[in-house]
């Protein structure tokens, strides 16, 4: 892989190489540095295995989580993942099946690629294509890296993207984005990294998910319990705002039933996924909160057991082709 300085400068990351045989060591990497548009072509050089780290600037408070508690609950979560992710695959399967079947493209981008799995996906569809998988925590890409897929991991941001203008025909992130408190700033970079013509295929989370949840922690203290997410009229909004052509936004509810409260939290801990907002309560949740806490849920309860909605939200966006570098 090629290193080339970029004018536009970033703050300060690391670099984490690992050989093949395991041996792996943290350096410092110029603040300014990014993937080479030019990327190697798979036949001449094999495979590196590269982490950039960019967490040097926090969400503000009081709105989405910051993302270095984001990237560290992931993190430990990479492990747990996948024996619970079934919402996960079945809303990337979804956003898959919303490409184009003529799509092509020589070089794609899973943003936000946790475990691989939909990377490895991509690279099954997209055979003759080279492919990055960028997640801003580097566990869930160690723990990717061993399975294959993308030819590269790539630690990032989605707001500050460790790669080169033009280098991207397809960027596909599932269930990713709703951790970004600037999607302005996420659309702004898939502009900057597709290519004329290039697509990006997002799915994400928006107001409503967790209702249950949070209705039932409402109703017991009215602290902030359950991880905040942007409105629907949001993403409109800042889809039309943006320089994209806006192929395809929409929002599709999907309930899951657990048989008891304790299902649900424990699978949102293993998901990584649980409480990470600003104002959350600290220290560990008491008995009797708890057991008011499943009573209030209890009120909810259907014949195929407690309700847990969410609002999944699929936007197919595409650069233009008269769009320059």
């Amino acid at each position: 892989m090629r290193w080339s300085r970029r004018v536009r400068p970033r703050p300060s990351a690391t670099c984490c190489l690992t050989s093949k045989s395991g041996w792996s060591k943290t350096v410092p990497t110029p603040s300014c540095w990014s993937i080479h548009r030019s990327w190697p072509r798979a036949s001449r050089v094999s495979c590196m295995r590269v982490a950039m780290t960019d967490l040097s600037q926090p969400n503000l408070p009081g709105h989405l989580p910051d993302k270095r508690q984001v990237a560290a609950s992931f993190s430990r979560a990479a492990a747990s993942y996948d024996s619970v992710a079934a919402l996960q695959r079945a809303v990337g399967v979804a956003l898959l099946g919303r490409l184009d079947e003529g799509l092509t493209p020589q070089r794609w981008l899973d943003l936000g690629s946790g475990t691989g799995h939909f990377s490895r996906l991509l690279a099954e569809r997209f055979s003759d294509a080279q492919g990055l998988a960028v997640d801003i925590a580097e566990g869930m890409l160690r723990h990717a890296r061993e399975r294959g897929g993308a030819c590269h991991h790539v630690a990032g941001d989605a707001e500050r993207l460790p790669l080169g203008d033009g280098t991207i025909d397809l960027l596909f992130s599932s269930l990713a984005l709703q951790w970004c408190d600037g999607f302005a700033g996420v659309l702004e970079e898939a502009r900057r990294v597709l290519r004329p013509g290039g697509v990006m295929a997002f799915s994400s989370l928006c107001v409503g998910t967790l209702d249950e949840l949070r209705a039932s922690w409402q109703a017991v203290d009215g602290m902030v319990h359950v991880n905040r997410f942007r409105r629907f009229e949001d993403y409109q909004r800042l889809c039309d705002d943006s320089p994209l052509e806006v192929i395809e936004l929409q929002r599709r509810p999907q309930v899951l039933y657990y048989p008891d409260v304790r299902s649900l939290t424990h699978e949102l801990k293993a998901l990584g996924a649980h409480n990470l907002n600003p104002g959350r309560p600290s220290g560990l949740t008491g008995r009797a909160r708890m057991q008011a806490l499943l009573q209030a849920y209890e009120r909810f309860r259907q014949p195929q057991g407690l309700p847990t909605t969410y609002q999944v939200v699929y936007g197919v966006l595409r650069k233009s082709r008269q769009q320059g570098q």
